[in-house]
């Protein structure tokens, strides 16, 4: 049966209808039922009508009004198609058809819709109506057979305008290279150190630096940056930063589909697409996905963890992260140790949590409550209020891994239920933990080595949610291997990477509600003047609760212990409300301001000492900043913003070197990498983050893109 699928994708492919689809994806799921298991199709008359008024629609104009052939595609029903599809499992149709088609717009319709005009193609080809409805979940698909046998003698008779001629010899023309031929499993210590031209994980390595040690493209030759190639995505919001390894890129898009690209031109390599539930799901773009040993790791909107073969997209696990309700993932896995982990962003009643599952087999070795409760030691910092009704420990963005110490670091955000927390009650602790925390995992078990909270009972919903940067920084005389991260007020906190110990902290200078930091322990002191409840007018909080300093990632570069930041300069009116009420339930509603003394520059970029704790330079701008940085041995900084610009700065003065316009708003983080020892650079666009979706009206005269749109684009000198 394997042969005969992968001799019907050649002839299918003879006649220049696949359309996206790898000879790998059909042969995935032939075979997978044995022939007395398989029956004919079951649809109900109903089912094929409305097939018939969608083919009408989507499919008559190449293929004719009755599935008989038309100018663009041979026919759908008959000898000729059954003797090259006969006798495969249904599924392996459906899913051709629903890769592929419509060709301008393949796996654009709805899952229903397929399997409607499925149902009618069916009839068309002989099969009888029954009374039940042809399934729109391909998966139930593999025990039904298409009528007739397939042939070898079928193609011949599969002509159309658009077919190649069997009598004519197409010249030749130079193969595309192999970008897999060499493929050696991705391995631990590649994604502590990964080879100069790769970038193996979220912002490039396990120490999430985002750092790229290319410098053919400088301070010199920015300003020659060219459009290498770009690629069209599913429209939609795209948050995804690319991962590349050895000449293939992999992308995520909208809907859940993964690509597998051609790093040097964007020639796809393989492609799989999620069948999602109709209902219940959130659809949601992911900051990135995970590669680990000869797998591709992928979370996905129905709060499923995949593994793919990283060189066919063959599925190889399936396995779901949890069944509870409102949950949804933003962020992505971190693959280390032999362990694939994923934080999820809990939306109700019971927290947020991170789960571990077996790399190789898919199966569930721990979950860790990012609420504590239970027997945890910490559960009784939440003020007396009863486990059920906790909420918050939203993980939004992917760990990261220390080898040395054998640690995975992720960081939960805090509670949008503040009321319970707000007041102290006798007797009760209302440090509400793992909020604002760094958690410190053991990848094999979940155990909790140590936790920092940098910020206690959050009021604010300022999220110390964001990326841990592990880094060796010179303190004290010598090395310090650390872990730096920040809350959206741009307070960065340094602490010990194998103990949790406080260090220091190092303001950007964004915020106005902390005054004091104990040097010794890390406490920040609040002004107790802008607390919900203490005041009956309207106040200035500085930042926005929205950010600040947001997900936007940061870059480090290690050599000259310059961490490089985006964020948005802007304030926020706080009004009281009534307690259980308002943005945030202890009472107090949040409005985007300019900060009292702005010029309209919102949009920054800074460079930070982070051994002195100097702010080396800032670059402001009109646009909100909409993406994270990357920054280069070349001396570069790239980073986008809400009005469409792509930003080159000097790495060492914040100058602008260069900019390009893109055909929408570019949202996660820029990427380089080399293939064939030439670099480039990587941005990924599709407006509908949280940023562009609170800012775009702080700035009135930028126009949104009026069709949304997600691409992927490339950039790199001229040859």
């Amino acid at each position: 049966m394997i042969h005969a699928v992968r001799r019907r994708a050649a002839l299918l492919a003879h006649t220049g209808l696949v359309l996206g689809v790898s000879g790998a994806a059909f042969a995935q799921s032939a075979g997978a039922q044995s022939a007395d298991a398989q029956s004919a199709p079951e649809f109900t008359a109903d089912q094929a009508a409305a097939g018939e008024a969608a083919y009408v629609q989507n499919c008559a104009l190449c293929h004719g009004p009755a599935m008989g052939g038309g100018p663009f595609g041979p026919a759908l029903k008959g000898e000729a198609f059954q003797a090259r599809w006969g006798a495969a499992p249904l599924s392996d149709l459906a899913e051709y058809i629903h890769n592929s088609m419509p060709p301008a717009a393949p796996g654009s319709l709805p899952d229903q819709l397929y399997a409607d005009v499925l149902a009618y193609q069916m009839q068309q080809n002989g099969a009888e109506p029954g009374a039940g409805a042809l399934p729109a979940d391909v998966t139930q698909l593999a025990a039904m057979i298409v009528p007739g046998e397939a042939t070898a003698s079928g193609d011949p008779e599969a002509r159309s305008f658009a077919s190649m001629t069997t009598r004519g010899r197409i010249p030749e023309w130079p193969a595309a290279p192999d970008r897999f031929a060499d493929y050696t499993p991705v391995t631990e210590e590649m994604l502590s150190s990964p080879p100069d031209g790769d970038w193996l994980s979220w912002r490039r390595s396990h120490r999430a630096q985002g750092f790229s040690p290319l410098e053919e493209i400088d301070r010199d030759n920015v300003g020659d940056l060219r459009l290498a190639w770009s690629l069209a995505l599913p429209a939609g919001p795209n948050l995804n930063e690319p991962l590349v390894r050895g000449g293939v890129m992999y992308v995520f898009s909208y809907g859940d589909e993964v690509y597998a690209l051609d790093a040097a031109t964007g020639d796809q390599l393989w492609r799989y697409k999620r069948h999602l539930p109709e209902t219940g799901v959130q659809l949601a773009s992911k900051k990135t996905m995970a590669l680990y040993g000869d797998k591709l790791f992928v979370a996905t909107s129905d709060l499923h963890m995949l593994a793919l073969d990283a060189r066919t997209g063959r599925m190889v696990w399936d396995r779901a992260i949890t069944d509870r309700a409102n949950f949804r993932i933003t962020g992505g896995p971190l693959a280390a140790d032999g362990v694939v982990m994923q934080g999820i962003v809990g939306q109700g009643a019971g927290g947020g949590l991170i789960a571990g599952f077996d790399a190789e087999t898919g199966e569930r070795m721990w979950t860790f409550n990012t609420v504590a409760q239970g027997d945890d030691p910490n559960a009784d910092t939440w003020n007396g209020q009863p486990e059920e009704e906790r909420s918050g420990g939203s993980v939004w963005t992917s760990g990261s891994y220390d080898a040395e110490t054998g640690l995975a670091f992720f960081g939960p955000a805090p509670t949008y239920d503040t009321a319970p927390l707000r007041w102290r009650r006798e007797g009760e602790n209302n440090d509400a933990l793992y909020t604002d925390t760094t958690l410190a995992l053991d990848p094999k078990t979940g155990e909790l080595r140590w936790y920092f909270q940098h910020m206690k009972n959050d009021q604010w919903d300022m999220d110390w949610a964001f990326e841990r940067v592990i880094a060796d920084l010179g303190m004290d005389g010598g090395t310090r291997k650390v872990i730096m991260t920040s809350g959206k007020e741009g307070l960065f906190d340094v602490l010990d990477a194998e103990t949790g110990a406080y260090l220091k902290t190092i303001d950007m200078g964004l915020q106005n509600f902390v005054t004091a930091i104990d040097p010794e322990t890390g406490d920040k002191t609040i002004d107790p003047d802008m607390l919900p409840g203490r005041r009956d007018d309207t106040f200035v909080l500085c930042p926005y609760g929205g950010g600040g300093r947001n997900w936007l990632a940061t870059s480090f570069d290690s050599a000259a212990s310059t961490l490089y930041v985006v964020a948005q300069d802007f304030c926020t009116d706080v009004t009281p409300a009534p307690e259980g009420e308002g943005f945030l339930t202890a009472g107090a509603n949040m409005e985007i301001t300019p900060r009292p003394d702005s010029d309209g520059r919102y949009g920054l970029v800074q460079a930070m000492d982070m051994q002195t704790g100097e702010v080396l330079w800032q670059a402001r701008q009109r646009a909100p900043q909409t993406t994270g940085v990357l920054s280069t041995a070349g001396g570069l900084v790239f980073a986008g913003a809400i009005d469409r610009n792509f930003t080159a700065y000097d790495g060492d003065t914040g100058d602008i070197l260069w900019r390009a316009g893109l055909t929408d708003v570019p949202n996660g983080a820029p990427v380089s990498y080399a293939v064939d020892g030439k670099q480039y650079v990587a941005m990924g666009v599709g407006y509908g983050s949280s940023v562009t979706a609170a800012f775009s009206g702080t700035v009135p005269e930028i126009d949104m893109p009026p069709v949304r749109s997600s691409a992927v684009y490339v950039f790199a000198l001229p040859d």
